[in-house]
């Protein structure tokens, strides 16, 4: 008896509760599978990466059905092949395409011109990076082409320009004359003079043809203030009097702005910068190493709004200012990577205040070394906390785990990268031994119980100044981990929620570096259904029975780095690979242990890789590498530097 099939519109209701990883893999099943995986619900926003090659011709008619979508080809240049892709683009898409960037391309500016004109629905274009459109100086130099060009862009609202060695005033203005309603402008490492001309030595004016002009951003700020809600300057010379003119421009409400790297900026350019923009939501300040806490107190006063705050490499960040920004009732992102002045306890103290509203959802102390313990800070935390990286924080120990484990179990990303002193115990949430005793206190009642196995202090020779007689001391790298004894395992599986397990919807971990972590923990505790990105590098303890313990309870992954890890070899590819369909980066480097059969491995299973590091591998040859390029259809980089084999 057949059973009648059910609607698209149930199925689309049923996949709506699985995460989009798991919604692909389903639309695989049947047909009326993949119809409901379409559902207009799960396609908002698309974007579809690949290069410029044969193969994407017919990838690119299969997309014409699509109502809107974005893409970003990377590799177009100006050959016949580059040509039929952008052409498959104008005539299967057209003005359906609401993004296009073209990364790490070198295209000239008749190849752009014939298909800029049929993007009418285009909101996204970047250029970035592409040197050769603005090299010459002519690129819209006539008026028919900025015709064409101003009737397809009316609608643009994100131009992305970074990194373009060449723009000029008179390029950048026939470009963004093109454009009527920007929202989203950058400008990260583009070389603008903001005060004077690094050839004249003199002021810049308007019309520029060898750089940008501070004059010609403002006109631009100045024409679009309506609209324009997000800049990107950063890696720019921008100086503090720059900075002040650009921000009090009449009618300009900036809710993101990027400054990452600008290390002439003050903490005057800052208080000038929040009082008259606001209304921030996002604000970038990573690298700019002259700001003290100061600026952060102008932050905190003025932008109420905030959401997002980046102080990475700000390292006269103090617990003074941490204590200000915790007043911002809307900030959920907090980056204080490489502030090497900011401590776990400053924080602490800052959190545990009674007027503290701040609910984080992400939270950077990477490179943070002053950090040493989180136990109490983790318990100060809000549930809503999703990201944490404390990679780098050499301090932390067992317990600092335990305490993440136990206080927050809504984590998705835990990066603990280089964190040395973790260890099995802290995965497995138990209690380390301790190895220390207190001395005994001698006292004359108690001097006759003193036996020669209780008394463990030195014991001195005639030829103790002979050092020669002393072994050197034993270097960190050479000592072996403490193995987990079986009364520890039974004491894990007992309190199974105060371990690494008690997370259970971490999509994203980093434990390379932590090299005293065993095959114990591993296949204990990396049990995580929805992980999709694990790093394992440099584990040399871990061996072929714990990758195929994470392949087998870990089957999202979609990201795995094991490079460093020398006691792998093809017998535990062999055990893992199957399990690993959605694989779309591996890393492998430096694991003497693997040879051309785990390339055969990854060609059988591993449809899907993308990029793929096997840098020093000697057993691996290079026409084995070779035939593995030529058969994966979605391979975009193979990393395969230093191996030592001859080609076939």
């Amino acid at each position: 008896m057949e059973t009648s099939a059910l609607p698209h519109e149930v199925i689309s209701y049923l996949l709506s509760f699985l995460h989009p990883s798991d919604r692909k893999e389903a639309s695989l099943v049947c047909r009326s599978w993949y119809e409901a995986s379409q559902d207009h619900r799960f396609q908002k926003d698309v974007t579809f990466r690949f290069p410029a090659c044969a193969s994407s011709l017919g990838f690119i008619r299969g997309l014409a059905h699509r109502h809107r979508c974005s893409l970003i080809i990377s590799h177009v240049d100006d050959s016949s092949l580059s040509h039929k892709v952008l052409e498959e683009v104008r005539v299967h898409l057209g003005a359906r395409l609401e993004g296009l960037s073209l990364p790490r391309s070198s295209l000239m500016e008749s190849t752009l011109l014939k298909l800029l004109p049929y993007l009418t629905g285009l909101r996204r274009l970047h250029l970035n990076g592409l040197n050769s459109l603005f090299m010459s100086g002519t690129f819209l130099s006539r008026e028919e082409h900025r015709e064409q060009v101003r009737a397809a862009l009316k609608n643009l609202e994100d131009l992305d320009l970074s990194d373009l060695r060449y723009l000029s005033d008179i390029t950048f203005n026939r470009l963004t004359g093109c454009t009527v309603r920007l929202r989203r402008l950058a400008l990260a490492g583009c070389h603008i003079a903001f005060e004077f001309d690094p050839y004249l030595g003199s002021a810049v004016g308007p019309g520029s043809s060898a750089m940008l002009s501070l004059r010609n951003l403002i006109r631009l700020v100045q024409d679009q203030s309506s609209t324009m809600r997000s800049l990107d300057l950063s890696r720019t010379s921008i100086t503090p009097e720059s900075l002040r003119m650009l921000v009090q421009v009449p009618g300009l409400h900036l809710e993101e702005l990027s400054l990452s790297g600008c290390k002439n900026l003050t903490d005057y350019s800052i208080e000038h910068l929040c009082r008259h923009q606001q209304g921030l939501h996002t604000l970038d300040l990573s690298g700019c190493s002259e700001l003290t806490s100061r600026s952060m107190t102008a932050v905190a006063t003025e932008l109420k709004q905030l959401q997002s705050l980046s102080l990475s490499c700000v390292w006269w960040i103090t617990g003074k200012g941490l204590a200000d920004l915790t007043a911002l009732p809307a900030l959920s992102s907090l980056d204080l990577a490489e502030c090497v002045n900011v401590s776990g306890a400053e924080l602490e103290k800052c959190l545990s205040s009674p007027q503290r509203r701040v609910q984080l959802e992400k939270l950077s102390l990477r490179r943070c070394t002053y950090v040493k313990d989180i136990c109490s800070l983790s318990q100060l935390m809000s549930s809503r906390l999703k990201k944490l990286d404390l990679s780098y924080c050499i301090h932390l120990t067992d317990s600092s785990v335990r305490a993440v484990a136990s206080n927050l179990p809504g984590l998705h990303v835990l990066l603990l990268g280089s964190c040395k002193l973790i260890t099995d115990c802290g995965l497995l949430g138990i209690e380390e031994p301790s190895l220390y005793k207190p001395p005994v206190k001698w006292t004359p009642f108690n001097l006759h119980l003193v036996t020669h196995q209780e008394y463990k202090g030195p014991s001195f020779t005639h030829t103790f100044g002979n050092m020669d007689l002393f072994q050197p001391p034993q270097m960190p790298f050479k000592k072996k981990p403490r193995l987990v004894t079986d009364e520890e395992l039974t004491a894990f599986r007992e309190k199974e929620g105060a371990s690494l397990r008690a997370i259970r919807g971490l999509q994203e971990l980093d434990l390379s570096g932590c090299s005293n972590l065993t095959d114990v923990s591993i296949t204990q505790v990396l049990r995580f259904p929805m992980l999709q990105r694990l790093s394992l590098i440099m584990l040399t303890e871990i061996s072929d029975e714990g990758v195929a313990s994470v392949a087998h309870h870990c089957r999202c992954l979609t990201s795995l780095s094991l490079s460093g890890c020398s006691q792998l070899t093809d017998a535990g590819l062999a055990r893992a690979l199957p399990c690993l369909h959605r694989l779309q980066h591996l890393q492998l480097a430096y694991c003497n242990g693997i040879t051309d059969r785990s390339l055969s491995l990854i060609l059988q299973h591993c449809q899907r890789l993308r990029t793929l590091d096997i840098c020093m591998c000697r057993d691996i040859t290079v026409s084995k590498v070779d035939f593995l390029q030529s058969q994966l259809p979605f391979l975009e980089k193979v990393s395969s530097t230093g191996l030592w084999a001859k080609p076939d």
